[in-house]
């Protein structure tokens, strides 16, 4: 018999990824405040709850993709919550970026319960999710990953098992930070050649033949702000949030994080110009306009 699966939190990247669990055949239970992404799980076969509890007693395996730590927390923590009434030998897997303290915690109190936790935040954008080619950093033991690989299967191509429960959302914490700082230094870097009056052709050309260059330079902007195109894949608003996460563990762990927290002001500053639902790439233009600078375009 298969496990019933439950999906709480139906958001840009909850929704594709439990309509992906759907159509391969899972039988999925979702729930989520918003009803339009509930009755679109419906139209693929899901069944819906209407809370945590239901979803919980009604479950072997709940999922949660929640936008932030409160959310997890009350989710998972609260007396009508996923853990109160999720049966023993069940299993918990948050996939949400949240504070790995947070983590702990949850992880605590599902052994307290004989419950298996999981720990499996996600990389790549939404538009990955809706394709099924997320990636996903585990943390869990090996037999709670291999309870779970069947269902990352289902919803991403590239499925990384961290270590023990807590690696997962440590290991998101240092990818993305390289990948929201960079957002941050490069924009200084191209609004600078374009002070210069520099050919931005010319000195991507530069950068991408040294070790200057990086995956965020050479990919994503080439896609995205350098086409003009700051539609949100992943937003200022989410670095900023991200970048914060980040800093409080590294304080927490005692991890000295000067070049974070100045990058972290870099995305505030960006909010409070009324540009945080834009494409987190938009800090070419957002920096760019600031300094009076043509925005950067190939």
């Amino acid at each position: 018999m298969s496990a019933r699966v439950g999906f709480i939190g139906l958001g840009n990247m909850g929704r594709p990824m439990a309509s992906n669990l759907c159509r391969k055949g899972f039988a999925v239970i979702v729930h989520d405040v918003n009803q339009e992404p509930v009755d679109h799980l419906r139209q693929l076969g899901a069944g819906c709850a209407a809370g945590c509890r239901e979803i919980a007693e009604n479950s072997d395996i709940v999922m949660t993709m929640l936008p932030d730590s409160a959310a997890v927390e009350s989710v998972a923590l609260a007396p009508d919550g996923v853990l109160a009434h999720l049966n023993p030998r069940g299993l918990f897997m948050d996939m949400s970026t949240i504070d790995p303290l947070l983590t702990d915690r949850l992880a605590a109190a599902a052994a307290v319960k004989d419950i298996d936790f999981v720990d499996a935040p996600v990389g790549r954008l939404a538009s990955h999710a809706a394709r099924g080619e997320s990636l996903f950093m585990v943390g869990a033991s090996d037999a709670a990953f291999a309870r779970v690989k069947p269902l990352l299967d289902a919803m991403g191509t590239t499925i990384h098992h961290c270590g023990a429960a807590g690696t997962g959302i440590r290991t998101k914490l240092v990818n993305n930070y390289l990948a929201i700082v960079s957002c941050a230094f490069n924009a200084e870097a191209i609004a600078l050649s374009q002070r210069f009056g520099l050919s931005l052709e010319k000195t991507l050309d530069v950068i991408h033949g040294t070790t200057a260059t990086n995956g965020q330079l050479k990919i994503a902007w080439a896609s995205k702000v350098f086409k003009g195109d700051t539609d949100p894949g992943f937003t200022i608003d989410l670095a900023h949030k991200d970048l914060t996460l980040i800093v409080n563990a590294a304080n927490a762990a005692k991890v000295p994080m000067p070049i974070g927290a100045a990058a972290r002001e870099s995305f505030s500053a960006a909010r409070v110009s009324g540009e945080g639902t834009r494409d987190f790439s938009a800090m070419a233009d957002v920096l760019c306009d600031a300094a009076r600078i043509p925005r950067p375009r190939l």
